[in-house]
């Protein structure tokens, strides 16, 4: 019988409609592109991109030149402009303003690579950490009401350069679906007096039935109510606001989970493209102690058709808890 699964945070319904989907194993593999590299984003061609924003680089090591291990650029055609005013205007019932933000790109290593888990643990720590410092700087202007970090990872996924890496995109405005979370986390907040994720968090430690991984300091989990097939959240065991807000100490940690995480969803489901969100509270938000940073990332194994574009559900063909059940038993991280 397929099962109506509310989302808890944003009140969103799903189908959760197994017997119309094959086995989990049965989904067809992707086969990855012939490496092409070099590119515009490998060590020695640092002329063809704009300057260097940020990189981790041995101490003494000129800018915009090699020997980085991860370095942020503005992005080449970016989707908002850092210059200007916003000159907020109607027009009848119409709101605009400037498409004022930032959008930057995070090389995630010099050589030319394809795969964020190519990468050791530092190397992933070392890309977690420009997210953070680029997120702490952007949050300081203050026409930027939010940003997310995210990752699009192969051509299905949105992927427009082969070389591994991720984007940062600063806006005036709070994207819907954050301010979505941040309601309903309130929601919840005002009523029970605890946060929502949290509660989240401990009860799927307890359950473990949709736990793929439990580390001292993070969880990887399969939503209850997943929107996708293998629909994979990280969240910090204790409670934090703010992704930019996380110390050194936890860096390592959290890359540690991240790369055991995508390993196991890349050996399960033959490499499938994919794409990754840091969601974190907005800018403008001073406190929001009902709500709780996390990473989300949907593997692109099923396509959004008709029905959910119509209606706003989602169809999952895979119960979460067979899906974690299977990144436990069949990945290997």
């Amino acid at each position: 019988m397929p099962e109506l699964r509310k989302d808890p945070v944003v009140g969103r319904w799903v189908i959760i409609a197994a017997e119309r989907a094959q086995r989990p194993n049965d989904f067809n593999p992707s086969v990855p592109a012939a490496r092409s590299g070099p590119c515009a984003f490998c060590e020695g061609h640092e002329d063809a991109t704009p300057p260097e924003i940020l990189a981790v680089r041995p101490p003494g090591g000129p800018p915009n030149g090699r020997g980085w291990k991860a370095r942020v650029v503005p992005n080449k055609f970016p989707a908002l402009r850092i210059e200007g005013d916003l000159a907020k205007r109607g027009h009848g019932p119409y709101d605009a303003m400037n498409g004022i933000g930032a959008h930057e790109v995070v090389i995630e290593g010099p050589q030319h690579f394809t795969n964020l888990t190519e990468l050791p643990v530092s190397g992933i720590r070392n890309v977690l950490w420009l997210c953070r410092e680029r997120l702490s700087d952007l949050k300081r202007d203050t026409r930027f009401a939010s940003a997310i970090v995210f990752k699009n990872h192969g051509a299905a996924a949105g992927a427009t350069m082969e070389h591994s890496h991720s984007q940062i995109i600063a806006m005036p405005i709070v994207p819907l679906l954050v301010a979505e979370e941040m309601r309903g986390a309130k929601r919840h907040w005002e009523y029970h007096d605890r946060c929502l994720f949290c509660d989240i968090v401990d009860n799927e430690r307890q359950m473990k039935e949709r736990l793929v991984i439990d580390d001292p300091e993070f969880v990887a989990l399969e939503p209850f109510a997943s929107r996708f097939a293998f629909e994979t959240w990280i969240l910090p065991r204790r409670h934090s606001e703010r992704f930019e807000e996380i110390p050194d100490v936890r860096l390592g940690e959290l890359a540690q989970i991240l790369r055991g995480t995508l390993r196991r969803i890349e050996s399960a489901l033959s490499q499938p493209a994919y794409n990754l969100v840091i969601h974190t509270t907005p800018f403008d938000t001073k406190e929001a102690p009902w709500y709780h940073w996390h990473i989300e990332i949907i593997p692109r194994v099923t396509k959004v058709a008709g029905f959910e574009w119509g209606s706003g559900f989602y169809i999952n063909t895979v119960p979460p808890e067979e899906a974690a059940r299977y990144l436990r038993e069949v990945g290997e991280a």
